[in-house]
């Protein structure tokens, strides 16, 4: 949902933002260095806005925010898993890697911190967003190049709180996980296989507060996880309308895994809770905006629209709340 985009001090929502830094925390010395690329750049890049989308939640066991702004990740690749460590000093990016999946991430590295994103093709028709884009020049799209490890999550978030999809996406990850390869921090793990989370228990979707809908649309997404992955190399459109086949997997659940797979710039997120009212209020001053006035907003920046939303929820510009926050639900009332 889009609610985790909005600005909560003393932090800013993963979606729309940064990465957020623990307090603490040192990752283990490696017994042996990993495998290490260098890349530059060609422009402003900000590691915690590039990468703060992958993040599920403070508590994520596949993404690492250090207090010296490193940036750990762990992945299932095509290769195997795999730990990656990523530095951003001079104006380059130093990324170090273990795993069997070590070579693939390095590989990926550059399209990970949005190599292939063009930042230029964005044209401002609002004030609010070319003063955004002007505060914030190291925003890039990212393209982890990995289909699944953006999809699961993004089926966990349906149709309930964010709160309640980070717990669910944290203990199942945790439990039928691996360990992180490498010297990654503590309690940093691969998420499952997808045979293995084909053969999770209907009992554990449970424990984690995931209700039969959810899980059985992550059943028949692992059933055929290598068609899936297979979008990887399609355009983002084809892309979504591969995703969609699956029952279960709607255009909000497969524009949030293209935003991340592919760093769709376009692929904005219809069907959300909070998001066309954010837009619609900073774009238009129209706090009940629905997804029809959102699109409407969102026409002058038609094959740039993901970006201009995250703009919007970079800006801060977001309606104050007329009612608390939606408390979490037992699954039983899903």
């Amino acid at each position: 949902m889009a609610g985790r985009f909005a600005p909560r001090p003393p932090r800013t929502s993963v979606r729309g933002g940064e990465a957020v830094v623990p307090a603490g925390g040192v990752p283990r010395q490696a017994a042996a260095p990993g495998k290490v690329r260098v890349w530059v750049p060609d422009g402003p890049l900000e590691l915690g806005l590039v990468l703060g989308p992958l993040r599920r939640g403070p508590g994520d066991p596949t993404f690492r925010t250090m207090p010296d702004g490193s940036v750990w990740r762990a992945s299932r690749t095509p290769a195997g898993p795999g730990t990656l460590r990523v530095t951003a000093r001079g104006g380059e990016v130093r990324g170090e890697a273990w795993g069997p999946g070590a070579e693939w991430l390095l590989e990926q590295l550059p399209r990970m911190l949005g190599a292939e994103d063009d930042p230029s093709a964005f044209v401002p028709r609002h004030r609010l967003l070319a003063l955004t884009r002007h505060r914030r020049p190291g925003l890039r799209l990212t393209r982890t190049g990995l289909v699944l490890e953006s999809l699961i999550p993004s089926i966990l978030e349906q149709k309930v709180t964010t709160l309640e999809a980070y717990q669910a996406w944290r203990l199942l990850v945790r439990r039928f996980g691996e360990p992180a390869p490498g010297p990654a921090p503590d309690r940093m793990c691969v998420m499952p296989s997808a045979r293995t989370w084909a053969l999770i228990p209907s009992w554990e979707w449970h424990r984690a507060g995931v209700d039969d809908k959810r899980a059985s649309t992550i059943l028949r997404a692992v059933r055929v996880a290598a068609r899936l992955e297979e979008a990887a190399g399609m355009e983002p459109a084809a892309a979504q309308q591969r995703l969609e086949v699956v029952s279960g997997i709607g255009p909000w659940t497969s524009a949030e895994t293209v935003q991340r797979s592919h760093g769709a710039p376009d692929a904005v997120t219809v069907g959300d809770l909070h998001l066309p009212r954010i837009v619609g209020f900073a774009l238009g001053g129209d706090r009940d905006a629905d997804d029809s006035v959102m699109l409407r907003l969102l026409e002058p920046y038609a094959g740039q629209r993901h970006r201009a939303a995250r703009l919007v929820l970079l800006s801060g510009r977001v309606p104050g709340r007329r009612a608390p926050r939606m408390a979490p639900r037992g699954i039983e009332r899903l």
